[in-house]
C-alpha cells in the first residue's frame, strides 16, 4: 500500500518510521540509520511527513523537501497528547504521523542556513555570558568568606578587583591571590570573546535588509534584530501580531471557567530569550524617555497612572514586539508615530 502519512521520531544515529495509509492503518514501520531514511524515502511518492522540531529537524525536513515531500514541524508538547500508553521511539513515531494530520496544530517554519547561523551566534553568546557571570559569582563568594563585599554589578568588581590584589595589606593568602588571578584572567578572556561574537552580530545587521529595518525601531538593537529574525523569518507563520507577542510571552495567561475570565502573570514557557530581549529594549526605552520624547511618552505616562512599573514595561515590550513582527511582515521600513497616538 502507498503511505499517505508519515511520522519520524528522530535520534542522533537511528530513525524510527511510521507510515500511514489512506485509511489510517500503519503500513510501515521501520527503522533506519541516516543515510538510509534519504535513501528510502528519495524513493517514495510525495507524502506528508510529520517530524518533531528538534536538533536536526531542520536540516531534515529541508532534505525532505527538496525530494518532494511535504514536511512539517511540530514543538514536542503537542505531539505528547497523540502517543498511546507507553512510550518508545515507534509509538512516538506514530503519534508524530497522527499529529501532523490534525487541521489546527501549530507548525513550526522550517529555519534556512542562515536563520540556523545567527541562532548559533546567540547560543555561543549566551553560554559565553553565563561563564562569565558563574566567575563573578564566584570571585564575590572568595571575597566575602574573607569579609571583603563588593558592590552589586560588574563594574564596580571589575574596578576593585586589581586593587584588592595588589593590596598587600588585605589579609588574603598567596593562593587565594592566585586564584583569584586566574579567574581574573579569564574574566577578561570571557569578555573579549563576548566582543567578538558583538561583532559578528553586527556584521551580520549589515548584511540583513530584515535587520535594517528592525533596528531603526525604537527599543530594538541588533541582539534583538538578529535574534527574532533567526527565530521566525519575515514572521509569515504568525497571522497577526498579537499571536506572534503570545507566542514569545508578552501576554497574559488566560484562566477562565464558568464565563468568568480571569487573567494572570506573562507566560513564562514561551520564546524566553526573545521575551527577555524585548523586556530589556523596554526597560532601555523607559530610562531614557523624557516628557517631550516621542514616540510613546504620552501613552506610557497614562498607563503608569493605573499600572504597576513592571506592567509597564511588559506591555511597552508587547507594542514593540508588534511593531516589529509589522516591519518583518510587510516588508516596510518602521514609521515613527505622532506623539499623540496611543
Amino acid at each position: 500500500m502507498q503511505v499517505k502519512v508519515m511520522g519520524i521520531d528522530i535520534g542522533k544515529s537511528t530513525f524510527h518510521a511510521v507510515g500511514l495509509d489512506q485509511k489510517g492503518e500503519i503500513v510501515l514501520r521501520r527503522r533506519f540509520t541516516r543515510l538510509q531514511l534519504l535513501a528510502f524515502t528519495a524513493n517514495m511518492p510525495s507524502c506528508l511527513i510529520g517530524l518533531e522540531a528538534c536538533c536536526g529537524a531542520h536540516h531534515l525536513g529541508r532534505a525532505l523537501i527538496a525530494q518532494g515531500h511535504q514536511a512539517k514541524l511540530m514543538p514536542g508538547q503537542y505531539v505528547r497528547p497523540y502517543v498511546k500508553t507507553n512510550k518508545n521511539d515507534f509509538l512516538d513515531a506514530e503519534g508524530i504521523a497522527e499529529a501532523v494530520q490534525r487541521p489546527r496544530m501549530r507548525f513550526v517554519p522550517l529555519k534556512s542556513d542562515d536563520q540556523l547561523d545567527l541562532q548559533a551566534l546567540h547560543r555561543v553568546r549566551q553560554r559565553l555570558i553565563g561563564q562569565r557571570t558563574a566567575i563573578t559569582n564566584q570571585i564575590r563568594g572568595f571575597l566575602l568568606e574573607r569579609a571583603i563585599a563588593v558592590r552589586q554589578g560588574r563594574a564596580p568588581l571589575q574596578k576593585l578587583l586589581p586593587a584588592l590584589l595588589e593590596d598587600g595589606h588585605i589579609n588574603l593568602s598567596g593562593r587565594i591571590r592566585q586564584l583569584l588571578q586566574h579567574l581574573n584572567e579569564q574574566w577578561f578572556n570571557l569578555d573579549e570573546q563576548i566582543k567578538k561574537m558583538d561583532q559578528h552580530i553586527t556584521t551580520a545587521v549589515k548584511e540583513s535588509s530584515d535587520c535594517q529595518r528592525l533596528v531603526t525601531i525604537p527599543g530594538v538593537g541588533p541582539i534583538t534584530a538578529t535574534a527574532l529574525v533567526a527565530s521566525i523569518g519575515n514572521g509569515a507563520a504568525f497571522k497577526q501580531g498579537r499571536s506572534f507577542a503570545a507566542w514569545v510571552g508578552l501576554v497574559p495567561r488566560q484562566h477562565s471557567t464558568g464565563g468568568k475570565t480571569k487573567l494572570r502573570g506573562i507566560g513564562k514557557r514561551q520564546n524566553c530569550y526573545l521575551r527577555k530581549m524585548f523586556i530589556l529594549g523596554a526597560q532601555s526605552m523607559m530610562m531614557h524617555m523624557r516628557d517631550s520624547s516621542p514616540p510613546y511618552s504620552a501613552w506610557i505616562k497614562k498607563l503608569a497612572t493605573r499600572a504597576h512599573h513592571n506592567v509597564v514595561v511588559v506591555a511597552l515590550a508587547n507594542k514593540i514586539a508588534r511593531i516589529a513582527w509589522a516591519v518583518l511582515s510587510k516588508e516596510e521600513s518602521y514609521r515613527e508615530p505622532s506623539p499623540i497616538a496611543s
